[in-house]
Formats: C-alpha cells, sequence, structure tokens
C-alpha cells in the first residue's frame, strides 16, 4: 500500500536523476546546447516575467518641501461671502481683461466673449446672466479683370470692327460688400447649444462693370457699355429655439425660422444658399447622429449683387428636404450622409425681367414658354478620411417630371445622374488632390426624357473653387438662345440658364466632365499657395447641336489651369488677403461655340480680393 501511494514521487525522483546538473539559481544566462534556442535574459522572456524572477523594486522617493505652508482648514474662510457664478466675472474681478470695443482679438462683450450685464442695458427684454450680444462686420473687397467669349450686339457695337457674331473679350469688375450681422443669444457655454437665438444680417453692394460691347450688361442697345449698381440685402434674419437637451452630451432637438443659410452637403453642389425656410435639426449619440428636415420658399435675388430682394414678393419655387449624418458610418473617420430633396416649381405663368432688361423666366430657349416641375434628388455624400487619404464625395439620382420641354412642348421624365470625387493626401506642410466630376448630358433633347442634370442653387468649393477659371466666369451661350450661358458664375454645371440666382431648372443641358489634380503649400501659418489643373468636357453634345443648328460639336471645353496666394497677416481670420490668375486653354467644343475676333485660344481672369472680419 506504501510503494502504491508513493510509486508517483519516486518515478520523479528517478527521473530527476536521470537528468544533466541544472545551473545555479543566480546565473543571469542560461548557456545554450548547439540544438537550442539562442541563449535569453532570465528576467524576460517575450514580454513575459518568468515565475522564479522578482524584479527589484525601484529606488525610493523622498519629497522635501522645506517652508511650505499647510492650506487652512475650511472654517478659516469668512462664510458672509458668494462665489463668483462664472468666469467672466472672476477674470474681470482680478484684472486680466481691460475691454475695448473695438478690439476683436481680446476679450470682449460685442463678439460674446461675455454675457450681457442686464443692469446696464435695463431696456433690453432679458432677465438672468446668460445672454450673450454678438456683432460682427466683414468688408469684401473684389477687383476682377477677365476676357470671356462676348457676343455683339444686332444693332449696334462700340467698334466697326466687331461687327461679327464676338467682339472684344476684355472686360473687368469691381465689387465692394458690406456685412453687418447682429446675434441677441441666451446660453451657458460653449459646449451647450443656445436656448435661444436672435440673428440678423444686412449685405451691402456696391458694383461697377465695364464691357467693350453693348447689350451684354443692358438690354436697351442705347445704354452704354458700363454700369454702377448698388444693392442692400437681408441675409439672415431668423429665430432659433431649443427644445430641449435630451443627453449629458447635450443631443438636442432645436428649430430655426427665417432667413437661414443652409447647405444641403459637404462641397455645396445641390442647394448652398441663405433663403426663407423652417428648419428643424438635432444631433444624438454624443453627436455622432445628426438630422435636419424642413423646407424652403425662395426668395427672388437682385440682378447684379445676388443678394436677397426681400421686398419682392417670394417665387412660387419650394424646396422641401430631409438628411441625416452619420459619424464612422462605412469605416472609421468617414462621416456619411443621406439627402432626399424635392423641388417644387411652380412659375409657368411667371414672366420675370431682370433689373437690366432680359427676360429671365422663362428662358428664352427653344419654344420661350413657361414650365412647372417637380424634382427629386436622392443622394449620398461622405467627408472624412481612410488611413492618411482624405476624402469627399457626392452623388445624386435626379428623377421627376418636367411639365413642359420647351423642346417639344410635351410632359418629359427627368433622370439624370451627379457624381464628384476629391482625394487628398498631407504631407507636412503640403496637401495634394485629385478631383473628379460627372454630370450627364441629354442625348436626345426631342424624346420624352431630360436626361441633364441641373442642381437647385450650387455653390461648390470644389476643384479650386471660384479660383477656376470655369467656375468662377459666366459663358454666354450665344447663337443657340437669347440671354443665357453655358454654366453659372460660382458654379460648376453647364446648365444653359439664363441665371443662376434667377432662372428655373434645365434637364435639357450637355452636362459636364472633369478630372484635375491640385495642391496646397502652407508655407507659413500666414501665407498658402495653392494650385489647380482641370481639364473639361462636355458630356454629351446633342442640346448645343439642336440649339445651334449644328451637325456635330466636339465635347472638349479645355484645360482650366489656376494659382492663388492667401496671406493671414494675423494668422487668422479677421484679415485675408488674396491673388489668384486662371487660364482657360479652349479646346476643340469651346472653340468650335465660342470664336472670338483674333481666335484668341486662351481666357484668363485675375482676381484681387481683400477680406476685413470684425
Amino acid at each position: 500500500m506504501t510503494s502504491v501511494a508513493f510509486a508517483p514521487l519516486a518515478l520523479f525522483l528517478t527521473a530527476q536523476a536521470e537528468l544533466p546538473p541544472q545551473p545555479p539559481a543566480d546565473d543571469p544566462v542560461v548557456k545554450a546546447e548547439p540544438d537550442e534556442p539562442p541563449p535569453v535574459e532570465r528576467e524576460i522572456i517575450e514580454g513575459r516575467r518568468r515565475p522564479d524572477y522578482t524584479e527589484p523594486l525601484p529606488d525610493e522617493v523622498t519629497q522635501s518641501n522645506e517652508g511650505a505652508v499647510r492650506a487652512p482648514p475650511p472654517e478659516a474662510f469668512p462664510v458672509d461671502q458668494v462665489p463668483v457664478p462664472d468666469r467672466w466675472r472672476l477674470i474681470e474681478s482680478l484684472g486680466l481683461v481691460r475691454e475695448r470695443w473695438w478690439d476683436p482679438y481680446n476679450q470682449n462683450t460685442y463678439k460674446g466673449d461675455r454675457p450681457i450685464n442686464p443692469e446696464k442695458v435695463p431696456w433690453l427684454p432679458i432677465t438672468g446672466d446668460d445672454w450673450f450680444f454678438i456683432i460682427n462686420g466683414v468688408s469684401d473687397t473684389v477687383f476682377e479683370p477677365r476676357t470671356f467669349p462676348i457676343p455683339v450686339g444686332v444693332q449696334t457695337t462700340e467698334r466697326p470692327d466687331s461687327l461679327d457674331v464676338f467682339g472684344k473679350d476684355a472686360s473687368y469688375v469691381l465689387s465692394q460688400t458690406f456685412i453687418v450681422g447682429a446675434a441677441l443669444l441666451k446660453g451657458s457655454t460653449a459646449y451647450k447649444p443656445p436656448d435661444v437665438e436672435y440673428r440678423v444680417t444686412l449685405a451691402a453692394n456696391l458694383n461697377y462693370v465695364d464691357v467693350p460691347e453693348r447689350r451684354v450688361l443692358f438690354v436697351e442697345p442705347s445704354k452704354p457699355s458700363h454700369r454702377f449698381d448698388h444693392f442692400v440685402g437681408v441675409q439672415e434674419a431668423f429665430f432659433d429655439f431649443h427644445f430641449r437637451n435630451v443627453s449629458d452630451r447635450y443631443d438636442f432637438d432645436s428649430v430655426r425660422v427665417g432667413i437661414q443659410p443652409f447647405q444641403a452637403d459637404f462641397r455645396g453642389f445641390l442647394f448652398n444658399d441663405n433663403q426663407l425656410g423652417l428648419r428643424f435639426f438635432g444631433t444624438r449619440d454624443n453627436n455622432r447622429f445628426q438630422y435636419n428636415f424642413g423646407g424652403f420658399w425662395r426668395l427672388e435675388k437682385d440682378t447684379n449683387s445676388g443678394l436677397n430682394a426681400v421686398l419682392q414678393t417670394p417665387r412660387d419655387d419650394f424646396v422641401f428636404y430631409v438628411n441625416a449624418y452619420r459619424q464612422d458610418f462605412l469605416i472609421p473617420a468617414l462621416t456619411s450622409q443621406l439627402t432626399f430633396v424635392w423641388n417644387a416649381n411652380r412659375e409657368a405663368d411667371d414672366i420675370q425681367i431682370d433689373d437690366n432688361g432680359f427676360p429671365v423666366r422663362p428662358a428664352l430657349l427653344g419654344s420661350l414658354r413657361g414650365r412647372d416641375y417637380d424634382v427629386f434628388y436622392i443622394g449620398y455624400n461622405a467627408d472624412g478620411r481612410i488611413g492618411r487619404i482624405n476624402l469627399t464625395g457626392s452623388a445624386y439620382y435626379a428623377f421627376g417630371e418636367d411639365r413642359n420641354s420647351f423642346f417639344t412642348d410635351r410632359p418629359a421624365d427627368i433622370s439624370a445622374w451627379f457624381a464628384a470625387l476629391e482625394a487628398s493626401y498631407d504631407r507636412n506642410w503640403m496637401r495634394f488632390r485629385i478631383s473628379g466630376a460627372y454630370a450627364s448630358g441629354d442625348s436626345d433633347p426631342y424624346d420624352d426624357t431630360e436626361t441633364g442634370y441641373d442642381a437647385i442653387f450650387e455653390n461648390p468649393v470644389f476643384a479650386g473653387a471660384d479660383t477656376s477659371y470655369w467656375i468662377r466666369q459666366t459663358i454666354p451661350f450665344a447663337g443657340g438662345g437669347r440671354a443665357i450661358s453655358v454654366n453659372g458664375r460660382n458654379g460648376i454645371l453647364n446648365s444653359l440658364r439664363s441665371s443662376k440666382e434667377q432662372g428655373q431648372s434645365n434637364f435639357n443641358n450637355p452636362g459636364l466632365m472633369l478630372l484635375g489634380v491640385g495642391a496646397d503649400f502652407d508655407l507659413t501659418p500666414e501665407f498658402r499657395l495653392s494650385a489647380n489643373a482641370n481639364h473639361l468636357w462636355f458630356e454629351n453634345t446633342a442640346t448645343l447641336q439642336a440649339l445651334r443648328n449644328e451637325g456635330s460639336i466636339p465635347k472638349e471645353i479645355g484645360w482650366d489651369l489656376s494659382a492663388a496666394a492667401i496671406w493671414r497677416p494675423k494668422a487668422t481670420q479677421n484679415i485675408v488677403f488674396r491673388l489668384s490668375a486662371a487660364a482657360l486653354i479652349s479646346g476643340d467644343g469651346f472653340d468650335d461655340l465660342f470664336t472670338s475676333l483674333g481666335n484668341p485660344g486662351a481666357y484668363y481672369s485675375v482676381l484681387v480680393n481683400a477680406i476685413l472680419t470684425y
């Protein structure tokens, strides 16, 4: 019985006796046999501590603080004092702020850094110590020499040698805009959305234009070829009410009513404007989910400044929308957005003449009859990054019905596509990017389907934005329509509209294809250089051929080359100077449509811009 019980122990001792002698326990290195792994330290094996090794304790830390005074106990403080309720009064009592109303850089009540003292403004209907007043002002100065194909007037011209379809192409614009805004809002901190906000913003524009031909600026041939104009528009006038917070991280639900800015996607491809509307918006899941829904009743625009003309009756043009944003959707670091927009236009019986005497509704194309249409946009937009690649993309499908196609005078279905993608890579102080855009064109203007894509009111920040020649300049479509442009100012689409601001969307258009590269160089925190090169084509020229009565028109528009320098003397957005230059090297399609006097083959645009902000 004893031998059975201790048999395992006997076997163990026998096995131990057969083993070779072991090195002493204090030997730091185990010598390996030829067929064994290389020697390792006893302390660490692949980041793990050996069972028989105890790491020595670190040296004892002693602290010496000679002359220190122990903090007084709570009962040593007076009890007849009230703590300062917020940080603004604290820094003021310490003498850290010496406010100057004209200083936009330091603490200033007039730019919302400190709350209003109700005792100083008893006439304001406010109570509490968490109301803020914000006033801002912007001066935007633009000087812009440019060349583009300018049609010669039918009745008269400025010079005898311009009796051709296109005459001299040089012109310039001088524009000065002053923007003044004020807001009164109630809130506690920068992290909590305001409970209530009232905001008003006015813009005053003065502009002077000089062109070499008559009937470009005015419909009357007797008027000169230069113009000075001015206008004051209401760009914001809204009331924002905060319904509630739904989480400790200030997820919220709010409503905004009045003239307000709205951008339907990240880059402004579909609808980017200040319009009269009702908007419900809010966030969930620590701001990782955001939503918007509501509608806009579009205001008339001033012809020459593009500002809101609130004294005119609003248009019979309505925009209803719903969109949702989700951060880290599809992949981490990418924000995805789904958008649904309905544009309901009821302007078939509306005849609108702009301030210069040109008809803008209906457009002077085809049968010249008014149109109603319903168009729906379904879109996906993304903005973020995939690894080291910054990515922005948009895709839209437009469908609906045009009640009266100006080619056939029959109802037509709308079915059009748009896609744009921009990828960039940052390396230290440099950013390199590639861009691509596609807008479908109408392949047969005489069928009952319109496949040329058009937006509601685009203002894209893409492929060089307004430093690009094609995005910045408006090209008149002479010979196929009257008072019609191929593209719109600050727009990328070839929509053949009478005006981006006052005209209707047109889904009988040649579409667009764009491929481009660009780079930004932040030489210093105050100074940036940018360069862009875009190649452009019409997607389909069937509409142009029908309007021009030509058998064939090539697709190539040409090369758009631009460069810009931006200087911010204070490394802030308060003072910004910008100088840019762009050139369009025309391709076969552009030359076929627009052969100016002397056929220059290249058109330029220079932009000198100074923005001062308070």
